[in-house]
């Protein structure tokens, strides 16, 4: 299945209506535009102490590993300011994992 795709609410000096949270899609992973604008709000709903990842996919070699990832922890019921994403390093299209629906995603380009 091809990853679930997302779009990024513009922000603006006269204030931007922040876009409903989507969950992420735990089985086929997610995409959005990057032209290196991009920030993801990421937050982690679940109730419990139960920590969740989102895995982001690079679009280059570095160091000699291909297509490294880079991987970030939410704890339970914090919320995070991830971004923004060089599409030198992560392509024109950023490409990224969570690892369960309980992770929710707002995207906005600055």
């Amino acid at each position: 299945m091809p990853r679930t795709s997302l779009t990024a609410a513009q922000a603006s000096r006269a204030g931007t209506v922040l876009p409903a949270a989507t969950a992420g899609d735990a089985v086929n992973g997610n995409a959005i535009a990057n032209d290196g604008r991009t920030i993801l709000i990421v937050k982690n709903t679940n109730g419990a102490s139960t920590a969740r990842t989102i895995t982001f996919l690079t679009a280059r070699t570095v160091d000699g590993l291909t297509n490294p990832t880079r991987q970030e922890s939410i704890p339970a019921g914090e919320t995070q300011v991830i971004g923004p994403f060089p599409p030198t390093d992560y392509g024109t299209t950023l490409n990224f994992d969570v690892s369960n629906a309980e992770v929710t995603i707002q995207a906005v380009r600055v």
